[in-house]
């Protein structure tokens, strides 16, 4: 069904590399602030960035467990089609 309506996996590949773009500007910029020497020189603004790259981190783990389950819909989905 899924393979035979074509639209969804599309929208969802786009979705899942749209996210990992941004995370990797994210990340970069993080990257840059923490190296700048205003941030570096001020704990509290140090802190604020490492605990917001931890935070980050974490959605990383999601993208994972979304790609993981896409491919298995896209598996069922074949298994499906080749029953019928």
């Amino acid at each position: 069904m899924l393979i035979h309506k074509g639209g969804h996996l599309g929208a969802l590949a786009i979705g899942v590399a749209t996210l990992v773009i941004t995370l990797a500007v994210v990340f970069l910029l993080l990257a840059k602030v923490a190296a700048n020497t205003d941030v570096a020189a001020d704990n509290n603004a140090s802190a604020a960035v490492r605990v917001l790259t931890t935070d980050t981190y974490s959605i990383v783990t999601w993208v994972g467990l979304v790609i993981i389950v896409a491919i298995g819909v896209l598996i069922l989905g074949l298994v499906r089609m080749i029953r019928q």
